[in-house]
């Protein structure tokens, strides 16, 4: 198994800003130069936030390992059109041996009678402290059925114990504070709440003195909280020895002190890692326990699944659920994708080009949030191709104004440069140039080049509203929001298509025939 280089196993010493008894321990602790039959050692495989990339599932089944294996959310991706890439997902977790996973925003997009019959098919425990539910008798009978609802905290645990070579392990989940802002489908669940953070790090303290109660002493969060609030649960908790985390799409590489290895309450040592997303990318932990449960020694890798090929039974496995993919055509060259959602994202620009060509507009548009993979050089089959638009959201055009437009780059440019994690992401242009002074968190300029080549300057302080433009998108970016503003209603649509980007862009590389080359640049300009 090829492993990115790695910090070097740690030998925990006292946390010097804690007086506790734990920090005149270190010499026992120290396994290195005192070894003791007192002591346990533990690997754990872990993933978090894959999305539903079935290309990157089926390569990290090559690589997976661990004496357990969990995820820490955001396994699947899309609601109840996503129904394929659901059967796909649950196949992954139970070849990979999942043992439990943490319940994510994206896991939450569908109905809750979907939720729980993928989870049904789940070898893994769906883990959730902090998601509380509604009794399904206080609701109308009309209600449930029209949304799908279900006795979901059935399904939802907020903890498990697992047993490793004699030793209890206790593992719990936690959702994220902000999942009903981020789901495709809100009303689905509005008879559930995430409790605020501070009641959900009670939850978290509560749930640990439960596990420790049934005599763990060697505990594990799933966390789908985000890595600032992961750290803010270790140091204001006792017990938990591991979070490993998702949400804020963080890659942790390695061990560091301050940042990824904390101290708890009472000064004992806990590690925080994350993998990343959309499955480029998996990790083991290797830990090492003293006769107390406290972590002496752990040495955190990551595999980078690009690295590992499909085995031909998995694959087989997987088309079962996924249908076979169709060879569509051949990519000649193409650079690697950014790795901010700040950067300009030729990929997503040329699925912009094609949208753009094939449905007759004047500007097509796509958030870079949505692109979840990119175009690899070679053969690029129909399963490469979704992939990068792994959501089911249909292509639709609508009449749309210069103002709109305008505010839409305004209010996507704001917020992303004041985020931490660069959510939502500036948004990927055919028919449209724009310039972002990244230090002010504006838009300074914008242009339009029509159909003849020819750029018209926008008025960015003083957009016509009268002035109308064709714009293509998919219906999330269009009409859903989420953080954007809404271009048009459903109602004001021109046409709904019935299929998304991926779709369309298959059809536009096996019309032209020839090998395609991922250049697009040049549209977003930074001051």
């Amino acid at each position: 198994m090829k492993i990115n280089p790695l910090n070097k196993s740690l030998i925990f010493k006292a946390n010097p800003a804690s007086t506790n008894n734990y920090q005149n321990q270190s010499t026992k602790s120290d396994l290195e130069k005192s070894p003791t039959k007192d002591s346990f050692e533990i690997s754990i495989g872990y993933v978090n936030d894959t999305h539903g990339q079935t290309n990157n599932m089926m390569r990290i089944l090559s690589g997976i390992k661990g004496d357990i294996v969990v995820s820490a959310g955001d396994n699947d991706i899309g609601d109840e059109k996503n129904k394929e890439i659901h059967k796909a997902t649950a196949k992954f977790l139970n070849i990979a041996n999942v043992i439990a996973t943490a319940v994510g925003n994206h896991e939450m997009d569908t109905t809750q009678e979907d939720l729980m019959d993928s989870i049904s098919s789940y070898k893994a425990e769906a883990l959730a402290v902090n998601l509380k539910k509604k009794m399904i008798e206080d609701e109308a009978p009309d209600e449930v059925k029209k949304l799908g609802r279900a006795h979901l905290e059935e399904s939802l645990k907020p903890s498990k114990i697992v047993e490793v070579n004699g030793e209890k392990i206790g593992l719990l989940g936690a959702s994220p504070i902000d999942m009903f802002d981020r789901l495709t489908h809100p009303n689905y669940h509005t008879d559930c709440h995430i409790d605020k953070l501070d009641d959900t790090i009670k939850d978290i303290q509560d749930e640990v003195d439960n596990l420790k109660k049934s005599g763990v002493n060697k505990i594990v969060l799933l966390s789908h909280l985000g890595l600032k609030k992961d750290k803010q649960v270790a140091k204001e908790t006792d017990g938990i020895d591991v979070i490993i985390g998702g949400h804020t799409h963080e890659l942790i590489e390695g061990i560091t002190e301050g940042e990824n290895l904390l101290y708890s309450k009472s000064g004992e040592p806990v590690i925080l890692t994350e993998a990343g997303r959309d499955g480029n990318n998996f990790g083991k932990l290797n830990l090492t326990f003293d006769e107390d449960g406290i972590i002496t020694k752990a040495q955190n890798n990551i595999g980078e699944t690009g690295l590992f090929k499909k085995n031909l039974v998995n694959k087989y496995i997987f088309e079962e659920a996924l249908g076979k993919a169709e060879k569509i055509g051949y990519i000649k060259s193409a650079p690697l994708p950014p790795k901010s959602l700040t950067e300009e994202n030729p990929h997503a620009n040329f699925v912009c080009d094609v949208m753009r060509e094939e449905t007759d507009s004047d500007i097509a548009l796509w958030h870079n949030c949505g692109v979840r993979n990119y175009f690899h050089e070679g053969e690029i089959n129909s399963r490469d191709i979704k992939d990068i638009s792994p959501f089911l959201d249909f292509v639709v055009t609508a009449e749309v104004s210069e103002k709109t437009i305008v505010d839409l780059f305004k209010k996507a440019i704001k917020d992303t440069y004041s985020s931490s994690s660069r959510k939502p992401g500036l948004i990927a242009v055919s028919g449209l140039d724009y310039t972002v002074n990244e230090k002010d968190k504006t838009l300074t300029e914008m242009n339009y080049t029509d159909k003849n080549g020819i750029k018209h300057k926008i008025d960015i302080e003083n957009p016509s509203e009268t002035k109308k433009y064709k714009v293509v998108t998919d219906e999330f970016l269009m009409s859903a929001g989420a953080d954007y503003n809404i271009l048009a209603q459903e109602e004001n649509y021109i046409k709904k298509y019935p299929y998304d980007k991926d779709v369309m862009v298959c059809n536009y590389i096996k019309r032209i025939n020839e090998p395609i080359t991922i250049n697009q640049t040049g549209r977003i300009k930074y001051e």
